[in-house]
């Protein structure tokens, strides 16, 4: 998947802050980067997405026929405007979890700049990529297939999430980070807003998690000020130089500073 936070730069740095135990849970799974470059025996793996979840559980579950039918979407004829937004009205007007699935990962991939947007209305209205041959994703699609064996699933709150959390477990929390500026204050890419009150509640969550006994937290998010003072209990903080993976200028992408947190 494109996705607006993408991991993939990072799992280095990510695995070698995660405790080596037997299970990790992500309740902000996105587009899965650090699930599919570590090697747990077990993963429990959240989003508030639901038609992100559910594409992952239709891939799990029939790999085959989906990755056959997918592929149907990514041809000449459907990398036209008209189609495209043909098929985000009827995505939007469907209820067929299998059909949204398709479409899912067509929007994803022909779609604006790799976003996942909602409006208000829970409707999905990411404008058309223009992209001259977009990419099906058939190997990556079998190589998630196989790793999801290891995963559970789910969609809800990351409360809830840290809810199925028992000793031994290894938590790695990727939210929609805080803004840099004022005009970069938009989170809602799933149709709901993560605020700061939203992000000092997962700090406190983390802290609550840890001090219960073997469970350790790991978050990352920008390194601000504001992250730093939240983060203050946490055991360990590292800071790097990550490069934007969302720009709509590929040569301005400049890099920013990371922040991971540990809480054991």
């Amino acid at each position: 998947m494109k996705w607006a936070g993408g991991k993939y730069s990072l799992c280095d740095v990510i695995s070698k802050m995660l405790p080596n135990e037997r299970r990790l849970i992500e309740p902000f799974v996105g587009a899965g980067s650090v699930f599919l470059n570590t090697d747990f025996d077990e993963y429990i793996l959240n989003d508030i997405n639901q038609d992100l979840i559910n594409l992952y559980k239709i891939v799990q579950e029939k790999p085959d026929s989906f990755i056959e039918d997918a592929r149907k979407f990514f041809n000449p004829e459907h990398n036209q405007a008209e189609i495209y937004y043909q098929l985000r009205i009827d995505f939007n007007a469907s209820k067929d979890s299998y059909f949204r699935s398709l479409v899912f990962l067509y929007m994803n991939r022909h779609g604006y700049n790799g976003l996942c947007r909602y409006n208000k209305k829970g409707g999905y209205n990411v404008p058309f990529g223009k992209y001259k041959r977009p990419y099906f994703p058939e190997a990556e699609l079998n190589y998630f297939a196989e790793k999801s064996q290891k995963a559970t699933f789910v969609c809800e709150g990351y409360r809830q999430t840290f809810a199925r959390a028992e000793q031994g477990d290894v938590i790695y929390c990727d939210p929609p980070y805080v803004p840099l500026s004022k005009t970069a204050s938009f989170t809602s890419y799933a149709g709901n807003g993560f605020g700061l009150d939203e992000q000092a509640d997962l700090a406190t969550a983390a802290e609550e998690v840890s001090e219960k006994g073997t469970i350790s937290v790991v978050i990352s998010n920008h390194d601000t000020i504001w992250t730093r003072k939240i983060y203050e209990h946490a055991v360990k903080i590292k800071s790097v130089k990550v490069a934007r993976t969302i720009s709509q200028n590929a040569t301005k992408r400049k890099k920013v500073a990371e922040l991971l947190a540990l809480y054991k």
